[in-house]
């Protein structure tokens, strides 16, 4: 009994060491999950004419961090232009970023594709974000929207 309670503290402390966000606020030269460089790397207002003949894109990419999960960092938006963004989730749930990474520009390397992404979900994610209860109440319809699976990313500027 005593070795059961010490496996499952174990995995317990595991699970709770794993899901933190990175301390502190991001900086330039900071990476989370796999290695990244600039080089190579588009401007995020490419992608969504990449994606008009494509369903998947294997990119990297520039881009200014919008926001970001305000809980865990388990997420960020990333601004196209002047009226869309892009979601951004981190591959396999493995690396966050800090929540403090608005404001920041980044290269991402990873996976993009367009999405239809529920009310449900677009709520979730509100809340994440700290938005209002007014502001989580006006979503009530589905959204297409550019989505990124990140491998990798680095805090440029």
């Amino acid at each position: 009994m005593k070795n059961i309670a010490l496996t499952l503290g174990l995995i317990v402390s595991s699970i709770i060491a794993i899901a933190q966000p990175p301390a502190g606020k991001a900086k330039i030269g900071d990476t989370y999950g796999a290695k990244v460089t600039e080089e190579g790397a588009i401007a995020i207002t490419e992608l969504p004419n990449l994606l008009k003949t494509k369903d998947t894109v294997v990119v990297k990419v520039k881009s200014k961090v919008v926001s970001s999960c305000a809980s865990k960092g388990c997420w960020m938006t990333l601004q196209i232009d002047e009226k869309n963004t892009a979601f951004v989730k981190m591959k396999d749930y493995e690396f966050f970023v800090p929540t403090a990474i608005a404001d920041k520009n980044v290269v991402l390397d990873g996976i993009a594709f367009i999405k239809t992404t529920t009310v449900a979900e677009l709520k979730h994610y509100a809340e994440d974000g700290k938005k209002s209860q007014a502001e989580i109440d006006a979503i009530t319809e589905p959204k297409k929207e550019i989505r990124f699976l990140a491998n990798g990313i680095m805090v440029i500027k």
